[in-house]
């Protein structure tokens, strides 16, 4: 019968279905993980390791394709943060051993001395090049109700395959999803008809020719913008220009030396000193609005809310504005998202930017990470929306707690403990130490001298979607 607003779906239909159900068994079905970075390889470490069947499934060509992206960059937080306790378990049970505790890696070392292993050791359960384009539940649209909680999920590809799953853990993060360069949220006019490039480039190495020499605008107040930024001071001859909409960089600055994360705290203080030199001209109260190509380069055109404008012509741009999760893929599965950031409903207050930092974050998993769709869950940087308050701890224990869910340990699940570094609370000279030990001069309690100790964000998968590390 139709399923239109006047016809009837007869009952008959709901109970063939239902009845159809107990033969496609969806509790024997594995639990699809989507990304295969740090927050996807503890997902699958916590179902290995609890005997629950599972699939990761990786766009790209590798373990942590997108960290990949930024491998030239060091994160903030040394290795004791970035390894979750399961996968550490089974890693050193096949004879792996965890790197220096205190070192800060760079996202090839992320890689390299984890990821990479870690993936191996879950052999053909590690699928790559499966991008996956729609998830829906089998047989069931958006608006179908009746017997909906008993449907598998069913994943479809790029490549058209479709799979089945019990449940889905989304750990796909954001690093293919930047804002815009408008400040409003919405394209700048003429945007897309210039080249405009993304936070982190690898401006020591394949992107040297790109900027050395090259009048340089970096847009954006966040971590990536400051290590992006720090970078460029030290091509010569590379005039810089940061733009930021707020008044002044106060926040970009953060705690100095007293942030508990010295890594964090030294980008700061760094970018301090060369905005007060005059090696990187600041522009406040900018709010991008329009690009024009012309004869002299990109003019950008900045239109305050009073309709004040001030421009700036360059070469080069590179947009730090940072990311933005995309649901696209499971538009036909029921989410609850909170109107602001993206997160679920019951995130948002936790994590909001407007109240906290990375390291004040409270534990939180299941309960909070659950979506009006059973067994579906967003985890990781993607979790947090348009927030950049993430570190890879915090997706770790919400992995954890979501798998304990799947397994039907409810206790373990509703158990969320979180020990994450607050700024504010540590002076150490971490960042300083592990500089002399790799022979860089960053000038940290000097001058600002040759190259720097590039540090960036990490987002679980991602990317570059969270402010710590």
């Amino acid at each position: 019968m139709s399923d239109g607003c006047c016809g009837t779906t007869t009952s008959l239909e709901a109970t063939s279905l239902q009845v159809e159900q107990p033969a496609i068994e969806a509790g024997a079905l594995p639990v699809v993980v989507i990304g295969a970075g740090p927050a996807g390889l503890a997902a699958a470490a916590h179902l290995a390791e609890r005997g629950l069947d599972f699939l990761v499934l990786e766009a790209g060509a590798q373990a942590g394709a997108s960290v990949a992206q930024w491998g030239h960059v060091r994160v903030f937080s040394p290795w004791k943060y970035n390894i979750d306790a399961t996968a550490r378990r089974l890693l050193e049970a096949g004879g792996w051993s965890a790197p220096d505790p205190e070192w800060l890696p760079t996202g090839a070392e992320l890689i390299d001395d984890y990821l990479a292993p870690l993936a191996k050791l879950f052999a053909d359960k590690v699928r790559l090049g499966a991008r996956v384009s729609a998830i829906s539940r089998l047989g069931y649209d958006r608006v179908r109700t009746g017997g909906r909680e008993h449907a598998p999920f069913l994943i479809r590809l790029d490549d058209g395959t479709e799979l089945r799953a019990r449940a889905v853990i989304d750990a796909s993060g954001s690093y293919t999803s930047p804002n815009v360069l408008g400040a409003g949220g919405l394209p700048a006019h003429g945007e897309n008809e210039v080249v405009v490039d993304h936070a982190l480039p690898d401006v020591f190495g394949a992107d040297r020719d790109r900027y050395e020499g090259k009048h340089v605008l970096v847009v954006g107040a966040g971590h990536s913008a400051a290590t992006t930024l720090l970078a460029l001071a030290q091509l010569e001859n590379t005039p810089i220009t940061w733009a930021i909409r707020a008044g002044n960089a106060t926040r970009t600055y953060g705690g100095g030396a007293a942030d508990a994360l010295p890594a964090r705290g030294a980008l700061g203080t760094r970018l301090r000193a060369h905005v007060d030199s005059g090696r990187i001209r600041l522009l406040t109260g900018f709010f991008t609005h329009r690009v024009n190509a012309t004869g002299q380069g990109v003019e950008v055109v900045s239109r305050d809310p009073s309709g004040h404008e001030q421009a700036v012509t360059v070469d080069q741009i590179v947009s730090a504005t940072g990311y933005r999760p995309d649901h696209s893929i499971a538009s036909e599965l029921r989410l609850d998202l909170d109107p602001v950031l993206g997160s679920t409903r019951a995130l948002a207050p936790l994590i909001d930017p407007n109240q906290h930092s990375c390291g004040t974050v409270p534990a939180h998993g299941v309960d909070e990470l659950a979506h009006p769709e059973p067994g579906y869950y967003a985890v990781g940087v993607k979790s947090y929306g348009r927030a950049p308050t993430f570190l890879m701890a915090t997706g770790y224990e919400q992995v954890r707690s979501v798998v304990a869910a799947l397994a039907g340990d409810w206790d373990a699940a509703r158990d969320v403990q979180l020990d994450l570094p607050e700024t504010g609370v540590c002076s150490s000279n971490l960042a300083e130490a592990q500089e002399q030990r790799v022979g860089l001069a960053t000038g940290i309690s000097g001058g600002l001298l040759s190259t720097p100790l590039p540090l960036a964000t990490v987002g679980a998968t991602t990317g570059t979607g969270g402010c710590c590390g």
